[in-house]
């Protein structure tokens, strides 16, 4: 009995021993990211041709600023910031929820996911480390697109709506974006693990951004402002801006803090799912 009790022992602490630790868990999903071929050319030409975007953007709005609107040429000069960034972010954004819809839906259409589940059986773990990584990743390479963006679009702006990185609000802006593209990034990556279909998922993220939040500003009253303003992409887009504009529900952080919960919240009920389902 005594010897049963060791040997039971000794595989118990073994088994334990050989448990991935989380940091190996967060090795075997940036390896996975970044053999990927696909995902890495994503990433680069969303750097590139938001940059792209950005200068054609900004020359357009100087080559034609004699003709726009006074209420414009107030906004731009009002939030120079908010203007270079929000030139190019929608392609940003919408990249970005590809990709991490893709991060984890493709893993279920392959089969791949049985696999990663065998060896972590408590499974949460898998998805913590996959959106850790993922989280990273494009917050590095929105930083960069931000930063980016800003350098290109300040000097085109030139004395039409001079801006500064170290002009009040700048700095938060920018490196703010970059934060919002990570959220958003795990936004869509918790769509994928709820839906677990790549194509759903993708139509279902897509359709929230581009025809669900435009369409919540139509509600009318005091109740449509509010739901408009608590959507998790308009609520996040709001850390884009220099400073906060007349009607605006919330400020940069308090809306950066809105996409949080709403992430933080579609990751739980992801990972409440991905216990209770078969892979």
């Amino acid at each position: 009995m005594t010897t049963l009790t060791a040997s039971a022992s000794t595989s118990a602490a073994a088994t334990e021993a050989n448990k991935p630790s989380f940091g190996r868990l967060m090795l075997s999903e940036w390896t996975k990211i970044r053999s990927v071929r696909s995902t890495v050319w994503s990433l680069a030409i969303l750097i590139v041709v938001t940059l792209i975007f950005t200068a054609l953007f900004m020359q357009m709005g100087v080559a034609n600023w004699d003709k726009s609107d006074p209420g414009q040429q107030a906004e731009m000069r009002l939030d120079p910031t908010g203007t270079i960034l929000g030139s190019g972010i929608l392609l940003s954004q919408l990249a970005v929820c590809v990709l991490g819809v893709m991060v984890i839906a493709s893993e279920y259409s392959t089969g791949m996911i049985r696999a990663s589940l065998l060896a972590v059986p408590k499974r949460v773990p898998v998805l913590l480390a996959k959106a850790a990584v993922f989280g990273l990743l494009v917050l590095a390479v929105g930083e960069l697109t931000a930063f980016g963006s800003f350098f290109i679009g300040a000097p085109i702006l030139g004395d039409k709506a001079p801006v500064a990185i170290g002009d009040p609000g700048v700095f938060q802006a920018v490196a703010g974006t970059g934060l919002y593209l990570s959220l958003v990034g795990l936004f869509a990556l918790a769509v994928g693990a709820i839906i677990r279909h790549t194509a759903a998922s993708i139509t279902g993220v897509i359709g929230f951004v581009l025809v669900l939040t435009p369409m919540a500003a139509l509600l009318p009253g005091k109740v449509g402002t509010y739901v408009y303003a608590y959507l998790p992409t308009q609520a996040g887009f709001m850390i884009t801006q220099q400073q906060t504009r007349v009607g605006d529900v919330l400020g940069p952080w308090q809306g950066i803090g809105v996409l949080a919960l709403w992430t933080a919240a579609l990751l739980a009920v992801a990972a409440v799912l991905l216990r209770r389902r078969d892979a």
